[in-house]
């Protein structure tokens, strides 16, 4: 079976006309052209979402189509421009404390523990905390709105809201079929496939000052403009051979920040859609972030400024490059 990804790209020439696009080794065709030429009638005029909205079939469609169409004459993608792979998702999840080494250093970082405790009774404290965690808790999530989605190479604009713009790199699952009250033993099949997301947040509003007791404040934390760059492809999943294994590197101005496998993420994508749909039902070309690894800015007291330039990488799905401007 020939590996190949799914995008939404537009050119050049026509950026305002978006069209799903196959990936085969960085080279790009439109679909729809694709589908004419090689008698697919049933993939024309088909976007990623409405792809998705008939995963089953269309991923059988896709295989057979891409086994065809190598005689077909393909784009360089490098000449066009990349769209969020779902474009545009219903809903997007967010898995947040969800990776074992970063919820450890963010808590000697910001020194939240029992009083007189030093930086290694508070390590070893919170590596306890997250057995416990682990063995008898649940996933931590929420929602970010679509409205926060850019591409993978789109600058990201700098907003004059926050002093501390953050980056977290995550492993991002697409679901391809509705799902709801979703056991675990049968999660995966609901999976259509993986993508890059880096979950932006605005460190410090994360807190709410005004009344302490409302906790925290995802939306303007996490949901302002272009703080979710999503792709830069949808990789089917059966072209991952397992999700936990997986090498996730992200760069800010060629210093490494974060250097982690998915090994360390704490409640795995089956406990995550199972808690998810326990409490709401997610639909095709949704979006569940599983959460970042450690090495954010808050752990080097680094944030983004004008000018940094993030690149991001996870084994298998390419790699994101974002801008800062302002």
């Amino acid at each position: 079976m020939k590996t190949f990804a799914l995008g939404t790209f537009s050119t050049a020439q026509d950026p305002s006309r978006k069209f799903a696009g196959v990936v085969v080794d960085h080279k790009v065709a439109n679909l729809g052209d694709l589908a004419k030429e090689y008698g697919f009638a049933g993939l024309i005029d088909k976007t990623v979402l409405s792809l998705l909205d008939d995963w089953p079939r269309s991923l059988e469609d896709l295989q057979q189509l891409v086994h065809q169409a190598s005689a077909h004459d393909w784009t360089d993608e490098r000449e066009l421009r990349f769209h969020s792979p779902v474009d545009l998702p219903r809903q997007v999840f967010c898995t947040g404390a969800n990776y074992r080494k970063h919820v450890v250093d963010l808590t000697v970082d910001s020194k939240v523990g029992p009083e007189g405790l030093n930086d290694d009774e508070l390590r070893a404290w919170a590596e306890d905390m997250m057995d416990k965690r682990v063995a008898h808790g649940e996933p931590y999530v929420f929602t970010k709105p679509v409205s926060a989605i850019s591409g993978a190479y789109d600058d990201l604009v700098l907003p004059p809201t926050t002093r501390k713009p953050d980056w977290e790199l995550e492993l991002a699952v697409v679901i391809g079929q509705e799902a709801y009250n979703v056991s675990e033993a049968d999660a995966m099949n609901y999976v259509a496939g993986y993508t890059i997301v880096n979950d932006i947040s605005a460190r410090d509003l994360i807190p709410r000052t005004d009344y302490k007791m409302l906790g925290t404040d995802w939306l303007r934390s996490k949901g302002q403009p272009g703080f979710l760059p999503i792709g830069p492809y949808l990789v089917p999943r059966c072209f991952i051979e397992n999700p936990y294994e997986l090498s996730m590197k992200l760069t800010v101005s060629g210093a490494v920040m974060q250097d982690e496998t998915t090994a360390d993420m704490l409640f795995n994508i089956e406990k995550q859609i199972a808690y998810i749909t326990r409490y709401a039902r997610l639909l095709p070309g949704d979006i569940i972030c599983t959460g970042s690894p450690a090495g954010n800015g808050t752990h080097y007291n680094r944030f983004l400024e004008a000018g940094d330039v993030m690149e991001g990488t996870i084994t298998g799905l390419g790699h994101q490059r974002q801008k800062c401007v302002v």
